[in-house]
């Protein structure tokens, strides 16, 4: 690959040979995360005029969060050890067959899935879509999804993914309060029927907004409405319900919308191709998670939850929506709709703290639909039910009662005292069911069940022979006659050839990590290493139920308690929760924590969280969660928290205060020097002070936030510790507490080594989150060790300040600290340009994929300007690629400002210029090789976006959010 340079830069002529140098200790994973190695360093830090990686962190890291403390982690290890370590702790969990249900169910992976989505980094190491015009492979998957959703659910708009069934129930019962007119004392119902994990965190959820949780046997719904004081503004079912149980749904809809109560139903999707619909019956929400659309367990997650709602209520949705517009030439585009609810332009007004997705599960279960087709869902399904059925009558053939007339694929069997039997009796079988008291047992069918498996579980109720064929227990009144997933794309993709090759265009149409740098300011795009993903996919890991016995899950459990104390000693805190299974989670969970631990002093009037104006907008969200009052702190004109407003902010709110939310180094790209003193403030107020991990990255090995003044902070796995973005989910964004707050981390009602009940309750459905994902980020540290993990974190910033030195002659480099040295990240400020050339942001962004690069972030923390992370992965060359090209494009808005390129007719304001475009008749002033091998740009390895840039505005205006005709493409 070609490299082009400025005229000024000379550098090149100065590097030593290739090779890592004299004296260089780190492990060998290490040199292969780093992207520089020692000569790129040296020729790096004599642009940015320093001579040593040690001289670069003296002039950066302020001496008052030095704590001198040198984190407890293991020597480093090779790939291959890491690796056997990673099976010895798979070998002690024991993988049974799980029929425990709630929720949860085993499932046949489709290879061609597993292969090319899973396992693929053009799937796992892309970013969330916010350059549609490079992302529309992912897209246009998610727009599977949720077609697939709305079509099974009867309902008109879904989401594209929540992140599990217990936090989309959740955002369901916080959408049916703001959607309804009824006194804000009337209550929230829950049928008891409802999976247990989940009315926790509904339950973990409601408490701090104050709103009343009910939980009432529904089976008389009119009655048991009337019942309740204040009256009823949503209610929850759950279809089939925990117990197994098929009810029909339309008295409970009729009686609740009698009372003007919405309804939310979270329903099982595999059930839903034999059940009549939720919008069949009048429900207004439909959640529930897709995990046994293909993907596997993994000790309960990650796995992608899903919310879809009537008309109507389409503008309330949490989290994303991908939508339909059209672009440039008005060829039909997608891209995500409705923007302007995302929690960084909202804050505090944002409508949920949902800014992670499951977008890599979502991605999976669609194409589990996709891959099997209506037919193929359906024969599953009547599989499924059929053995549940077989086992039922088997069962009442002996003597035995089956509780439930109507199920799908759950059966609840009456044994009188000797249900720890029964169960024992199947765990020594290799089966694990669900004790669900003394008296009953409950055995959950799936995807995987088989005639032999039945055989077993028979013979733990003491019921000999096999069991016979029966046909589903699911009454004809019930039964499903509506048509579901009808669009071609469900009917097309069956052969393993036409979806290999359906899944290749996808990934051909979309820019990850395996194609480039991704510079993503805040977002931390880093190497994903193989080795660190491997054990993701392995059964001992992957088959495992979240709730199967602690004895069957020493393995896992054992690298959870790794990690946890790897991070501790990383973060200098004394305790850390994985259960958060994304870094919104980790805020909330972080701040119900503080708001705990005031209540629990007698403090309960301290509500007021203060947060400065450069904050990430989920601070904002996640406080107002978490039942506080956000006050906004001022910044000072270099970007700094202003600590004489800060003063003022906290002799304004006196006893009231609860908490600041900081970010270190702050979203700027700095590290304040005055963070000493906001910690000091804030103590002597009687506050917590929350330090938000998002930009841990320019920390790790050099300060610990818990040693310099921080009571708690969240970290982001996903960014810091490597579990890949995923396309915008998964991610696990643990909570981490000093001492004192450690009373107060997420608890679990259904971990049988959680103790006495503790805590603030669950924030996620697992009790370990996405348990499955951990491995990465073990496998992450454990190699590295801790001097991998310094060097990691000084050439992130060193490869910030070598970027911000090339680009600060052509764009203003809008704060920095000591010595014009900024942290991890730095932010270009185009606004100068724009008002003199009418370039904008945007204009840049979309260039910058004509040139091979997905753009940095747009207008974040500042609007007008462009957020720059590198990141450790990246080598020189890249590094000089970006700059080059960036240093290119200025040097174009030059021409615009010239007036040889017209202000509407130009590369930036008609980019990205797709190999479409080219074809037709050319009459712009600039040529088509300007528009497409801009300076810099090889043929031989061009990125072709597919599509010109999409009219956001239309697509708002005309909501489309399910897959459309292929006729919608056609020229």
């Amino acid at each position: 690959m070609t490299t082009f340079i400025d005229a000024t830069d000379d550098l090149r002529d100065d590097l030593p040979e290739p090779g890592r140098g004299p004296g260089h200790r780190l492990s060998a994973f290490a040199d292969r995360h780093i992207g520089a190695d020692e000569p790129q360093v040296q020729a790096m830090l004599k642009r940015v005029g320093l001579d040593s990686l040690d001289a670069l962190e003296q002039a950066v890291i302020p001496p008052v969060i030095r704590d001198g403390g040198v984190p407890a982690l293991p020597e480093p290890i090779g790939e291959a050890e890491a690796l056997a370590e990673l099976r010895a702790l798979a070998a002690r969990n024991t993988v049974r067959v799980p029929m425990l249900g709630l929720g949860y169910y085993g499932t046949h992976t489709p290879g061609v899935i597993l292969r090319n989505v899973l396992e693929n980094p053009s799937w796992y190491t892309a970013y969330t879509p916010y350059q549609p015009e490079i992302s529309q492979g992912r897209l246009e998957a998610l727009l599977t999804f949720q077609t697939m959703v709305s079509d099974l659910t009867g309902l008109e708009t879904s989401s594209a993914s929540l992140l599990d069934e217990a936090t989309a129930a959740a955002e369901a019962m916080t959408l049916m309060r703001r959607a309804s007119r009824l006194p804000a004392t009337a209550a929230f119902v829950v049928d008891t029927d409802v999976l247990p994990q989940t009315l926790a965190v509904i339950q973990t959820r409601a408490e701090p907004l104050g709103i009343p949780v009910v939980v009432a046997d529904l089976s008389d719904a009119a009655a048991a409405l009337d019942g309740v004081e204040n009256g009823v503004f949503g209610v929850l079912a759950q279809y089939p319900g925990a117990s197994g149980r098929v009810a029909d749904l339309r008295p409970l809809v009729e009686a609740a919308h009698e009372r003007k109560a919405l309804v939310t139903v979270a329903a099982d999707l595999l059930a839903l191709t034999l059940l009549r619909s939720p919008g069949e019956d009048g429900a207004d929400v439909a959640v529930g998670n897709t995990q046994r659309f293909g993907v596997p367990l993994g000790f309960g997650g990650p796995h992608a939850g899903y919310m879809s709602v009537r008309k109507g209520l389409e503008r309330s949705l949490p989290g994303r929506l991908v939508g339909v517009s059209k672009d440039a030439d008005g060829r039909p585009a997608y891209r995500l709709a409705l923007q302007t609810r995302e929690q960084h332009i909202r804050r505090e007004k944002a409508t949920s703290n949902i800014c992670t997705a499951q977008v890599l599960l979502a991605v999976m279960a669609a194409m589990y639909a996709v891959y099997h087709g209506p037919q193929g869902l359906r024969q599953i399904a009547e599989r499924t039910a059929g053995h549940a059925a077989s086992l039922a009558a088997a069962l009442r053939s002996s003597g035995l009662t089956v509780v439930h007339e109507n199920f799908f694929d759950t059966v609840l069997v009456s044994v009188p005292s000797m249900a720890d039997d029964v169960v024992a009796k199947a765990r020594d079988a290799g089966v694990l069911l669900r004790r669900v008291d003394a008296n009953h047992v409950s055995v959950a069918c799936d995807e995987t069940t088989t005639s032999a498996v039945i055989a077993l579980v028979l013979g733990a109720f003491g019921v000999s022979g096999g069991a016979g064929e029966a046909r589903p227990a699911i009454p004809a009144e019930l039964g499903r006659t509506s048509e579901y997933l009808t669009n071609p794309v469900f009917n097309t993709h069956h052969s393993e050839t036409s979806m290999l090759r359906f899944l290749k265009r996808l990934a051909d149409e979309d820019y990850a990590l395996d194609r480039g740098m991704i510079p993503l300011g805040s977002c931390t795009m880093k190497l994903n290493a193989t080795t660190e993903m491997e054990a993701i996919t392995w059964p001992e890991f992957g088959g495992l139920h979240p709730f199967a016995p602690s004895a069957d899950t020493e393995g896992i459990r054992s690298l959870v308690k790794d990690l946890e104390t790897w991070l501790a000693e990383l973060t200098g805190y004394a305790a850390v929760s994985l259960q958060p299974n994304a870094g919104s989670q980790g805020e909330l969970a972080g701040l119900l924590a503080i708001r705990a631990y005031h209540r629990s002093n007698g403090h309960g009037e301290r509500n007021i969280c203060l947060i400065p104006s450069s904050a990430h907008g989920t601070n904002a969200a996640s406080a107002v969660m978490a039942g506080m009052k956000v006050v906004v702190v001022a910044c000072d004109e270099n970007g700094n928290v202003d600590l004489s407003d800060l003063s003022a902010k906290i002799s304004q709110h006196g006893a009231s205060l609860a908490a600041i939310m900081v970010t270190y180094p702050s979203t700027h790209g700095v590290f304040e020097e005055g963070i000493g003193e906001i910690c000091s403030q804030v103590h002597e107020a009687g506050g917590q002070v929350y330090v938000d991990g998002a930009n841990l990255n320019a920390l790790v090995g050099l300060s610990r936030p818990g040693a310099f003044g921080a009571d708690v902070s969240h970290l982001n796995l996903h960014k810091t510790f490597c579990i890949p973005h995923g396309g915008g989910g998964p991610g696990v964004g643990p909570v981490a507490v000093r001492s004192h707050l450690a009373p107060f981390l997420p608890n679990h009602p259904l971990d049988d080594l959680a103790g006495p009940a503790t805590g603030i309750g669950p924030v996620s459905a697992a009790p370990y989150g996405s348990a499955g994902i951990l491995p990465i980020s073990w496998a992450y540290v454990r190699m590295m060790g801790l001097e991998g993990l310094t060097r990691a974190t000084r050439t992130a910033i060193l490869t910030a300040n070598y970027v911000a030195t090339r680009l600060r002659q052509h764009y203003p480099v809008l704060y920095s600290g000591r010595d014009a040295l900024v942290a991890h990240e730095c932010i270009l400020d185009l606004r100068p340009l724009t008002k003199a050339t009418g370039v904008t942001v945007d204009d840049v962004a979309k260039r910058l994929v004509d040139y091979g690069f997905h753009a940095p972030t747009m207008s974040f923390p500042v609007a007008g300007t462009l957020m720059v992370e590198p990141t450790e992965s990246e080598d020189l060359a890249e590094l000089d690629r970006f700059c080059d090209a960036m240093i290119a494009i200025r040097a174009e808005i030059d021409q615009v400002a010239a007036g040889s390129w017209p202000a509407d007719d130009n590369p930036l304001v008609n980019a990205p210029h797709t190999a479409q475009c080219l074809t037709g008749e050319w009459e712009h002033p600039y040529s088509r090789s300007e528009a497409v091998y801009p300076s810099g740009v090889n043929p031989r390895f061009k990125y072709w976006p597919p599509v010109r840039r999409i009219d956001g505005a239309f697509g708002d205006r005309n909501l489309v959010c399910s897959c459309p005709s292929p006729e919608a493409f056609e020229d």
